[in-house]
């Protein structure tokens, strides 16, 4: 799990997330970055420095990879809407907070899996009670519904793939999105908008007749 922070909420943080890039960053540049005042930027930059997220050198702010996902765990604690901050997430974020959402319902979590022969990759894998979650994040700005369909298709064959390699495995395909949409399934694959997917994972067990659900015959 992430720690917790104790951040100062300013009400522009969310947009200041999207200058959190790994390496150094001036308040000059970071104020390029997300259109804000360079006073406005300071203190946020300031702010995340002393919660120990990134460190302050000759007036040149250094952060890593993770300290986005650290801000905004801290942001959605604050109540910050979800949806909101995960539009100011990169695709590796997204997956990031997708796969810590998992984590703090208890899960054990895998990020990045490959399968081998032929290749495949699955985004964020996560398990508990014996089944498993196999999510394939989409953080698209806009999407068809064709798009969609194929990326469902190709996670049923990855989530066939993992079974066929992990004895005893049940697994369950899902697609989590950035935006919500009307569709709720394709071909019994849960589609779940990002803001959701807490409560998704809440229900999931409760939910399992409802899904496309992959065992080994």
């Amino acid at each position: 799990m992430i720690q917790k922070l104790q951040l100062k909420i300013h009400p522009k943080m969310i947009i200041g997330l999207q200058g959190i890039i790994s390496g150094g960053v001036s308040v000059q540049d970071f104020s390029v970055v997300t259109k804000m005042s360079l006073d406005d930027s300071q203190i946020i930059l300031d702010e995340f420095i002393k919660n120990d997220i990134g460190k302050k050198e000759n007036d040149w702010y250094y952060f890593e990879n993770g300290d986005k996902l650290k801000i905004t765990v801290s942001l959605l604690e604050k109540g910050f809407p979800i949806d909101e901050i995960a539009i100011a997430l990169d695709w590796r974020d997204f997956e990031g907070l997708t796969a810590e959402i998992l984590s703090s319902k208890n899960f054990a979590v895998i990020k990045n899996m490959i399968l081998t022969k032929p290749r495949m990759e699955i985004d964020v894998v996560g398990i508990r009670l014996g089944v498993a979650i196999l999510i394939d994040c989409k953080h698209w700005k806009r999407y068809t519904v064709s798009a969609l369909s194929s990326a469902v298709k190709k996670q049923i064959e990855r989530t066939k793939k993992y079974v066929s390699k992990t004895p005893g495995a049940i697994a369950v395909p899902v697609i989590v999105t950035l935006y919500h949409d009307k569709i709720n399934f394709i071909d019994n694959v849960p589609i779940v908008p990002i803001f959701q997917f807490s409560s998704f994972v809440d229900d999931f067990y409760g939910n399992l007749d409802q899904m496309k659900t992959i065992e080994k015959d």
